[in-house]
């Protein structure tokens, strides 16, 4: 008797992935309006780059279905278009290498002015400038997860305090309802957090008033979690400096201030844009894949990964 296959559907072929584990079944689906004749038969879908919320939608709906796995970290563009009985996945670890990567770049390039320096030399000007080291810093991670605990090992040896902040406190974390107190000391304050209902906008009026002086704000998370209106504010007042490389809106528009604002650096959204993204998520998605076949719990579920 042949036993039952799981069918389910990947954005290149199984050889991009390894090849399949005994028990898997798959379709090529790109993320298209045009779905592949397994329709009524997929359980588990890997979510291409792109995918509009209609097509989503249309995905969520499937009768068979029971796994939506991404191909992100982030999942608060696809949690509106997923029905409640759907398991959703990130790709938790494939893009915190890199992600960590720009974050210390940012920090870097801020308080070294480096941007400065490379209009200068487009310009053909040679002219100093005296900045701020690294070293001697405190910095403070906002959503010590993942990529906030790699940011920190890529610190180490910068001879920086680093302190770190997650929704409940835990040896060596503090709790997110110390972060008045906390960011009245930090020189750097990294934001790392998830979208949730109590972290959008998080970073208000009232989170920049409690920042120090000087300080440099670094949001490599989702733009929604900074007020746009309340960082342009203190930017413009010149009292605190910030490097984003996620805004709200996004992508932003043209004329939009924040292109104008003093004080701050801006990247567009690309912390994992990297040559090897896309085979470090195609690596989380195999080990799923082995999961699955060996009927194991899935890893990453939305829901169960916090900061």
């Amino acid at each position: 008797m042949r036993p039952q296959l799981t069918r389910v559907w990947l954005p290149d072929p199984p050889e991009a992935f390894g090849g399949l584990p005994d028990g898997i079944e798959a379709d090529v689906w790109t993320g298209g309006d045009d779905l592949p004749d397994t329709a009524d038969q997929v359980e588990f879908v890997v979510l291409p780059f792109g995918v509009q919320p209609e097509i989503i939608q249309k995905i969520g709906a499937l009768p068979s279905l029971k796994t939506i796995q991404l191909l992100s970290a982030g999942a608060d563009h696809v949690l509106q278009h997923i029905p409640g009985h759907i398991t959703l996945c990130n790709a938790r670890g494939a893009h915190t290498a890199a992600t960590a990567e720009l974050t210390v770049g940012l920090i870097i390039a801020s308080l070294r002015k480096l941007p400065r320096f490379a209009v200068q030399q487009r310009d053909g000007h040679w002219k100093g400038s005296l900045s701020d080291p690294i070293a001697g810093k405190r910095v403070l991670i906002v959503g010590y997860g993942d990529i906030g605990a790699a940011v920190e090992r890529r610190l180490a040896g910068w001879e920086v305090t680093v302190e770190r902040v997650a929704r409940h406190a835990r040896d060596g974390v503090h709790a997110i309802a110390e972060l008045p107190e906390l960011l009245g000391r930090a020189d750097v304050v990294v934001i790392l957090v998830p979208v949730t209902a109590e972290t959008t906008r998080l970073v208000d009026a009232a989170f920049l008033a409690n920042m120090k002086d000087g300080a440099l704000l670094v949001n490599a998370a989702r733009g929604v979690i900074v007020d746009t209106g309340a960082l342009l504010a203190e930017l413009t007042a010149g009292r605190i400096r910030a490097a984003l490389d996620v805004t709200d809106p996004e992508p932003l528009p043209d004329g939009h201030p924040l292109w104008q604002a003093p004080g701050l650096l801006l990247t567009p959204h690309v912390g994992g844009a990297v040559y090897q993204a896309r085979h470090s998520a195609y690596g989380v998605v195999s080990a799923q894949l082995a999961r699955l076949a060996a009927g194991e719990p899935l890893a990453n579920i939305i829901g169960d990964v916090g900061y």
